[in-house]
């Protein structure tokens, strides 16, 4: 029997979560957690589930951190994400933590249950399209605790370089004196950098490394 595990702190979230993930198989056993450490305790007791979805802004513990215990204490059970914080750099860094599929809380139920579907079956779900949102002034970012390194959020390290002499103000002239890299190749960095953190200019991008928190000690 199939056996699943919701973790969410919002009671009408989880609870509608609870039902609806009723109607991936029948009898489906769907069992909850309200925040991380029930989860454990649920965990405890039951052992290992076919799949834990989990939210990423639970009380008490930084989603990111959380993903990355279960992925230790479990590595054969498979996570998925279910979040609003749906930007690119946040996707990228759930899935780089191990999970097995991001699902935005902005899907609707036939698409949610199709997505958990494809982890159940062994494959790794990334939403593709307008739900993996680019980064605004309005876009939420989970909170984290800790700083983020660059590869985390997909940066390459050349790209975390050329971002983090960025953030001191450098021109890109500046950047390819600096790196010894040709202007032209530097702009290449960068336009990679904007995609990848979902942004359209070096101000969006600064911005960006405010909310992330990102930490450029290791690429340096």
């Amino acid at each position: 029997m199939l056996k699943l595990l919701v973790v969410e702190d919002h009671a009408l979230v989880r609870e509608g979560l609870v039902r609806l993930l009723g109607q991936v198989e029948p009898g489906a056993q769907v069992l909850e957690g309200a925040d991380f450490e029930a989860a454990l305790n649920v965990l405890d007791n039951e052992g290992e589930f076919d799949l834990v979805l989990l939210d990423l802004a639970l009380p008490g513990i930084d989603g990111f951190a959380g993903l990355d215990i279960l992925r230790r204490r479990y590595p054969a059970m498979p996570v998925a994400v279910v979040s609003a914080f749906d930007d690119t750099p946040t996707i990228t860094r759930v899935l780089n933590l191990g999970a097995s599929g991001f699902i935005p809380k902005a899907f609707s139920g036939e698409a949610l249950l199709s997505a958990v579907r494809e982890v159940l079956a062994g494959n790794i779900f990334r939403p593709t399209g307008p739900s993996a949102s680019q980064l605004d002034d309005m876009t939420p970012v989970p909170p984290t605790k800790t700083g983020v390194r660059p590869d985390e959020i997909g940066l390459t390290d050349r790209q975390g370089q050329v971002l983090a002499l960025m953030v001191r103000g450098m021109s890109n002239r500046d950047i390819a004196d600096q790196l010894g890299l040709s202007e032209g190749t530097v702009k290449i960095h960068a336009t990679a950098v904007f995609k990848t953190l979902g942004v359209n200019s070096r101000t969006q991008a600064l911005v960006a490394v405010a909310r992330y928190g990102i930490d450029f000690e290791s690429v340096f």
